[in-house]
């Protein structure tokens, strides 16, 4: 019965994956596929790991640090925080995580490059932006972004890498163009302040086509990998 299980998502993990290159190789860019595993055990992690998957994301900091200690042996697996950091839940990131998807304050970015151990190399991260003005979502408005922007460029532990969004859950297919075509012209705009981003971290299991059309070079994607979650 196990088994069949990780079988089952092995294969809904290639499907996702070869999903994600078709799309890349028609709009002419690479993406990077994050596998979201949050509350998924440690061992379904192991499994798409040995199946050739590094990148994963998590959204909760307690649950993920008992999965970084269960998957120590892992060493070229890539850990992507995708939720929201506590400031008492800083330091583990710092010293742990590859990448923070999910910055909005200039508190958080400084906690987290003062925390970041000098041995590794800096962490990369990218700016939330609340792409649809959602009272109930994270993220700064795009009027904001400059010049947090520009103070996280300035921190030695910190890579400013771009941008990251969640896109408004019932948006029509024009809606969701609207909100991920804004994201790509924000991008830009960094670049054109002297900024050297590349990253713009948008789309999920339902929207992945549609933000990869428009920009996405990483695309955080659980369900249609790990199944429905409980």
């Amino acid at each position: 019965m196990q088994a069949d299980i990780m079988s089952m998502l092995i294969q809904q993990w290639q499907s996702v994956r070869q999903q994600c290159a078709s799309l890349a190789a028609a709009n002419g860019h690479a993406v990077t596929l994050i596998a979201v595993s949050k509350t998924f055990p440690a061992a379904d992690i192991r499994t798409l790991y040995q199946a050739g998957q590094r990148d994963f994301g998590e959204n909760y900091i307690q649950e993920w640090q008992q999965k970084c200690t269960e998957l120590a042996d892992l060493d070229d697996l890539a850990w992507h925080i995708i939720g929201q950091i506590q400031a008492n839940k800083s330091r583990s990131v710092a010293e742990r995580a590859h990448w923070v998807h999910t910055v909005d304050r200039a508190k958080i970015a400084r906690r987290l490059s003062e925390q970041r151990p000098d041995t590794m190399p800096p962490l990369n991260v990218c700016i939330e932006i609340n792409i649809a003005a959602e009272a109930n979502k994270h993220g700064i408005a795009a009027d904001e972004l400059l010049p947090l922007a520009q103070y996280i460029a300035t921190l030695p532990r910190l890579r400013l890498r771009g941008l990251m969004c969640v896109a408004k859950a019932d948006s029509t297919g024009a809606e969701l163009t609207q909100q991920f075509t804004q994201m790509q012209q924000l991008l830009a705009t960094l670049q054109a302040a002297g900024l050297a981003v590349d990253t713009l971290s948008m789309g999920m299991s339902a929207d992945m086509d549609t933000a990869i059309a428009c920009g996405a070079t990483q695309v955080r994607v659980g369900s249609a990998i790990f199944g429905r979650r409980q």
